[in-house]
């Protein structure tokens, strides 16, 4: 049952984008806000007794609510899985906004093209020529892959395997990314000590991610060109400023076949980046490229939990 609705909210997401997410996950700052302010006195301990505090009660009781609905009927179960993968996964109003941006600078409106990318990363890209457009556009729907599909769709199957309810897992991982995303570089005259408070959120999702995009970055090398895409990983991860995202942006970058990386001015500054790929630039036709690549490997994924879920009953 949990394969079958994580593949009946992939498929809905994918057709019928929940576009109103951004506000059914308005809650999020404020949750977030509210653990910073009451429990931020500048040390590491505060900061990891807050974050469990924020997290482990409502996973305890989404695995509590999906046990009950499950000894009531499978299906009701089955619809709470649908409901919170729904609300979780978000990928699809992003790929929207690639396809977006590739008609704008294919059709040679670089202001529209420049508008939505600003938009998207909240940074001004308004100095970006047509190869940085692409190149930033790409990286930022990686990005997004690995929050709003692959990590999801990932900690959704190891709670399902582990019979705690994959819904549990789905809403653990945006909880750490929006408690995360809530304290990092929240500093301020009342509150020394942020940076100290945020670590331990930041450290556990560091440990979330490892295993999401290293699985990912696996699978583009199976679905794309596997030698540049094992090459890329092993010699270029590293020179990114954070390496786990490395990962993930090399190894996309060879899969694709393209150059990512590079120097670019966001915000009127410009940021010294390291080269990524050893292919050709990005052209707009990369943007479109990505998008498959990223929904290929969901296939895979979704495909590999298939031979699980037989084996299981098989076995």
């Amino acid at each position: 049952m949990s394969l079958f609705s994580l593949i009946a909210a992939t498929l809905l997401e994918y057709f019928q984008p929940l576009f109103m997410r951004k506000h059914l996950c308005g809650w999020l700052p404020g949750y977030a806000d509210f653990f910073r302010h009451h429990f931020n006195a500048g040390e590491y301990g505060h900061g990891k007794f807050a974050w469990l505090l924020a997290v482990l009660p409502l996973i305890f009781c989404l695995v509590w609510l999906s046990r009950w609905l499950g000894d009531s009927h499978p299906v009701f179960a089955w619809a709470l899985n649908v409901l919170v993968l729904y609300a979780s996964l978000g990928f699809s109003q992003f790929s929207r906004i690639l396809d977006a941006i590739q008609r704008a600078v294919q059709g040679g409106k670089m202001g529209e093209a420049r508008d939505l990318l600003s938009k998207w990363c909240g940074k001004s890209c308004h100095e970006l020529d047509a190869d940085e457009i692409v190149r930033l556009a790409v990286e930022q729907a990686l990005l997004a892959a690995l929050q709003h599909l692959f990590g999801v769709v990932l900690w959704f199957a190891l709670f399902s395997l582990l019979g705690l309810g994959g819904a549990a897992g789905a809403l653990g991982y945006c909880l750490a990314i929006g408690l995360s995303a809530g304290w990092a570089g929240k500093t301020g005259e009342d509150e020394i000590g942020a940076e100290t408070f945020d670590r331990f959120a930041q450290l556990m999702l560091y440990l979330l991610e490892w295993l999401p995009i290293r699985l990912t970055a696996a699978t583009f090398a199976l679905v794309g060109n596997f030698e540049d895409t094992a090459y890329c990983w092993r010699s270029q991860a590293a020179t990114w400023a954070d390496r786990e995202k490395g990962i993930l942006l090399a190894s996309a970058a060879g899969a694709l076949g393209v150059r990512l990386g590079l120097p670019l001015m966001l915000d009127g500054k410009m940021l010294q980046r390291p080269e990524l790929g050893i292919g050709g630039k990005a052209e707009p036709s990369t943007l479109g490229n990505t998008t498959r690549l990223i929904w290929r490997t969901t296939i895979v994924w979704l495909f590999v939990l298939l031979l699980l879920a037989l084996a299981g009953l098989l076995g």
